[in-house]
């Protein structure tokens, strides 16, 4: 499991990736918000561990934008900000979950196991979606076409498995608002032109058939045949 963890206080940092590598977590570490954005919309993480106070920006700005960019992994908040208001306001804007300091290191480890369970899929649910020559790995989150290993972000990837388990029918804007994004975009952004955009440059690789297609007005659809 690869962790981000988002902590400027250069001492608390060190103690957790030591404490979390220990645990058997891969951990990153950022000091500020702009590292941690480049690390966090270029990198696959399983989860985020973020810290409000940063120096450069507010812990929950960082937060919002990483949702608006596309990044669903879960997050754990972790700041010194006690208020009932504070932790509500952290929770709303993005937050998954909110641990005041000072902290207990078993406590932030059980939430952390809890936040990552709950992310995981079911058991049951089918490992694999295989559509023409289109097949997606569910458990290592890859996907590939005739074979070629396609290097598509997490949110690229989490598009495609809608498109997917929707092959042949048509989705709109709001569905994949709300099945993707969990409605925390507004309607009228253009982030989901942008991610169909770039993921069909991905998938539809020259010389192959074109799988995603765009119906003006209305959505768009994943051929299946």
């Amino acid at each position: 499991m690869r962790l981000l963890l988002v902590e400027d206080e250069l001492e608390i940092q060190r103690f957790l990736k030591r404490s979390l590598t220990e645990a058997g977590y891969q951990v990153d570490a950022a000091s500020d918000a702009r590292t941690a954005e480049s690390l966090a919309t270029e990198d696959g993480y399983d989860a985020l561990i973020v810290d409000l106070g940063l120096p450069d920006e507010d812990g929950i700005s960082l937060i919002l934008r990483l949702r608006q960019l596309g990044v669903s992994a879960p997050v754990l908040i972790l700041s010194a900000r006690r208020s009932v208001d504070d932790r509500v306001r952290g929770l709303e804007q993005g937050g998954d979950d909110y641990l005041t300091k000072p902290f207990a290191l078993a406590e932030l480890l059980a939430r952390l196991r809890n936040l990552l369970k709950r992310s995981s899929p079911a058991p049951s649910e089918a490992t694999r979606i295989r559509v023409l020559d289109l097949e997606l790995d569910l458990l290592r989150r890859e996907a590939s076409r005739g074979g070629e290993c396609l290097s598509l972000t997490p949110q690229e990837f989490v598009l495609l498995e809608y498109l997917c388990r929707n092959a042949g029918r048509v989705v709109t804007r709001t569905m994949i608002l709300d099945q993707v994004w969990g409605m925390r975009i507004h309607p009228e952004t253009n982030v989901i032109d942008v991610h169909i955009y770039r993921l069909r440059g991905k998938v539809d690789i020259e010389g192959r058939r074109p799988l995603i297609k765009t119906l003006r007005g209305v959505g768009y659809v994943l051929r299946d045949g």
